[in-house]
């Protein structure tokens, strides 16, 4: 059994979130929204936790820079072979003498917890942390390209990723559909306009060294195979659904309970059925989905081991899936015009870690 006081929770926010070194964060905690700061309720419940702040729109390559960064109190390196490629700056914030926990050495035990395009930041910063990066090595590089640093890791858990990718980037791109021929309101039409203003917000130069890049199911899928799992690592994935089923076979959101801002690209994502330009068919098994990942994608990345979640047998090196949760995209974060109430769930959540025999 891990002793909560040795284990370190480390939150990671999704597409165009916020964390603690965000000014945003003390006006609406993204962790917990208008339930209040989930940090504090559950440092108060005697867990360590602390929430990241990386690019809202970055790669994950880039928001694992920073996170390292951010935990071992160092300026931020992006790699010069990387930076080079993507053209911008090689160095980043600097969190020198601000750091995100008091020590990051080989004793340090890691719980990342990703919500969203999180989930696919902590999956890329553990596999560095790792293996490393061995086009970034060199004799002033950052330790975290060295890698070697696996026994940090202790646990990772997903809350409503896209470990494929999801479609609703990927429906936009097929010429086989049209998005605007499946009917929304006026209202969710304008709630729609108003996310996507607010993911186009600080949208790196490139745009193949974004969240966006990454979140389309081709290159979520590349990504899938660059990336493996450590035997000794607990993964956990909690899948999310707010859909229902139509007649006809399509799906739409379950209004009165969805965010506005979800259910246009819900009933799109529910009436979609196509193919990737790299040919990966996306059949039925895709509509259904959180109001923008598909549920089926955020189950467990394709091709890696996976299992039930059951708490009588949890085991290290394969993704143990949560039951589906009913629930937006928002909704384990505590909503944002509808409120949820998420304590519980996370008090279960480090709970439950804190009970696994981590090495």
């Amino acid at each position: 059994m891990a002793d909560r006081n040795h284990l370190v929770f480390v939150f990671v926010h999704g597409l165009s979130g916020w964390g603690s070194y965000d000014r945003a964060y003390k006006r609406m905690p993204y962790w917990g929204m208008r339930n209040g700061d989930l940090m504090e309720q559950l440092r108060q419940a005697g867990y360590d936790c602390v929430c990241a702040s990386v690019a809202p729109s970055g790669s994950a390559y880039d928001r694992a820079c920073e996170l390292y960064a951010q935990l071992s109190g160092s300026r931020t390196d992006y790699g010069e072979v990387h930076s080079r490629a993507y053209g911008h700056s090689r160095y980043g914030r600097d969190f020198t003498g601000i750091p995100l926990i008091p020590v990051f050495d080989e004793n340090t035990r890691l719980v990342l917890i990703g919500h969203s395009f999180g989930g696919a930041s902590i999956r890329m910063f553990a596999h560095i942390l790792e293996h490393g990066v061995p086009e970034e090595q060199g004799e002033d590089c950052s330790p975290f390209f060295l890698g070697r640093r696996g026994r940090n890791l202790a646990v990772l858990a997903a809350i409503a990723a896209p470990h494929n990718g999801t479609t609703a980037y990927d429906m936009y791109d097929d010429p086989s559909f049209d998005p605007s021929s499946v009917k929304s309101t006026w209202l969710d039409d304008r709630a729609a306009a108003l996310m996507s203003r607010s993911t186009e917000k600080n949208v790196p130069q490139n745009p193949e060294d974004s969240a966006a890049y990454d979140m389309h199911i081709d290159h979520a899928l590349a990504m899938n195979r660059k990336m493996t799992l450590s035997a000794h690592v607990y993964y956990f994935s909690q899948p999310c659904e707010i859909t229902v089923k139509n007649p006809d076979g399509t799906y739409s959101p379950a209004s009165r309970q969805t965010e506005p801002m979800f259910r246009r690209t819900a009933k799109r994502m529910g009436a979609y059925s196509g193919r990737t330009a790299g040919g990966f068919v996306i059949d039925e098994s895709w509509r259904p989905s959180d109001g923008l990942v598909n549920t089926v994608s955020a189950a467990y990345p394709i091709g890696n081991p996976h299992t039930a979640f059951d708490p009588e047998h949890i085991e290290p090196g394969i993704w143990n899936v949560f039951e589906t949760y009913h629930g937006d995209h928002m909704a384990l974060q505590g909503g944002m015009m509808l409120k949820h109430k998420v304590l519980p769930y996370y008090t279960q959540l480090l709970e439950m870690i804190s009970s696994l025999p981590v090495k």
